[in-house]
């Protein structure tokens, strides 16, 4: 249906190669230019400043159920004037002893406008079929739980 391409750059800036040695700063660059400072996540001597792996897969989570609930509340002729949402990822291990990030909690505060806002029934609805629908909670074996006000 489509491809979407991201770059990584990274360069050895040490002497050593060695596991305690060498830097995990990269850089990953996706084809509209936009390229975002990432390195591993600091208990695995990452720089704290940057985005690791693990927060880049929350936030994948949290920005797609978003885009899909507003894509699904448009269609259903509601307004929402902002959405907010507190993602938590919990990197642990799973059945395989393997270590994963096996849950995510999705925490959406969503604000509506116009005249006619959605019940509490239908903004629980809509949060339900964001998340069926969500390309990327539909690729990945994380279980994620939306906790919608």
């Amino acid at each position: 249906m489509s491809e979407h391409k991201v770059t990584l750059e990274w360069k050895r800036e040490s002497e050593s190669f060695s596991y305690e040695s060498y830097n995990r700063d990269h850089v990953l660059v996706f084809e509209g230019g936009v390229r975002v400072p990432a390195s591993a996540a600091p208990a695995y001597r990452g720089n704290p400043a940057h985005v690791n792996p693990e927060e880049a897969l929350v936030g994948a989570l949290s920005s797609c159920h978003m885009l899909t609930f507003l894509a699904l509340a448009s269609k259903k002729q509601f307004i929402v004037d902002a959405y907010r949402d507190q993602a938590v990822g919990f990197l642990e291990k799973n059945a395989k002893g393997k270590l994963a990030v096996t849950r995510v909690i999705l925490s959406p505060q969503v604000v509506f406008g116009g005249t006619n806002p959605p019940t509490a029934e239908q903004i629980v609805s809509l949060h339900e079929r964001a998340h069926a629908e969500c390309f990327i909670a539909n690729s990945v074996l994380t279980e994620v739980t939306v906790l919608a006000e």
